[in-house]
């Protein structure tokens, strides 16, 4: 009886351990990629996106992985199948599938010397415009014609400075980063063009179709009760979501 009962404390551990073990959920995989973005897809996991993701599939049963890739590269690691989710596209704006649910909305604004006058939006086609390559401004915004992309947002500044290009077209935030590492700010003005809504982009397989059926579930739960809120809070960025507290119709 002695040694049974030096026994006892090993039998209960191996019990106690394969229960937690039996109890511990299956997490399955889901790799995000995207360009990286000042505190919204950093590159450490941090940022408004990242805790927007893991806040939406987390709790459906994924772990999230992260990873930082340029914005045409992401698209296609999704297209191909070698990654599930990229994040930060235009409604159709690649070959893949789309939610209902956009997570954000882009404040897209021009960027041009204070000596020029700020750009009509209603007279874009007007201008010579330059932007990020893969963007793809000309389907989003009015009467297009003459635009350069480029591979870097370094070269902007000295494009404009050049009289290579009127405008240079971005979102707020990369705008702000870019004038942050210059020494002319002054230099520069930034005029509002458009508002445009952000969506997460699926590869297109049965994998895809229900990660994007989750996610729609999930945004149709969280929008309405607020719960998306604190994230936008935490990083400083207004809400998206004010006019959009009901289910969307397909």
């Amino acid at each position: 009886m002695g040694g049974l009962n030096r026994l006892w404390p090993v039998v209960l551990a191996v019990l106690l351990f394969g229960s937690s073990a039996q109890a511990a959920p299956v997490l399955h995989p889901l790799l995000i990629v995207s360009e990286e973005w000042v505190d919204y897809t950093n590159a450490d996991g941090t940022g408004l996106a990242w805790d927007l993701m893991r806040k939406v599939f987390e709790p459906a049963g994924y772990k999230v992985s992260t990873r930082q890739e340029p914005y045409t590269r992401a698209v296609g690691l999704v297209q191909r199948g070698e990654a599930d989710i990229w994040v930060g596209s235009y409604k159709d704006e690649a070959d893949s599938l789309y939610p209902r649910w956009n997570f954000d909305v882009d404040h897209v604004y021009a960027l041009g010397l204070s000596s020029r006058a700020s750009p009509d939006v209603n007279l874009l086609g007007q201008y010579s415009l330059a932007w990020v390559r893969g963007y793809e401004y000309q389907r989003y915004l009015p009467n297009i014609k003459h635009y350069t992309e480029v591979q870097r947002r370094s070269s902007i500044l000295s494009m404009l400075d050049a009289g290579r290009a009127d405008y240079y077209i971005d979102a707020l935030n990369e705008i702000q980063a870019l004038l942050r590492r210059s020494p002319r700010q002054s230099s520069y003005k930034v005029t509002h063009v458009a508002e445009l809504p952000l969506y997460i982009g699926f590869t297109d397989n049965p994998k895809g179709r229900r990660l994007r059926e989750l996610f729609d579930q999930r945004m149709d739960e969280l929008v309405p009760s607020g719960q998306l809120r604190e994230i936008f809070a935490k990083w400083h960025q207004p809400y998206p979501f004010d006019a959009q507290t009901s289910v969307k119709a397909r």
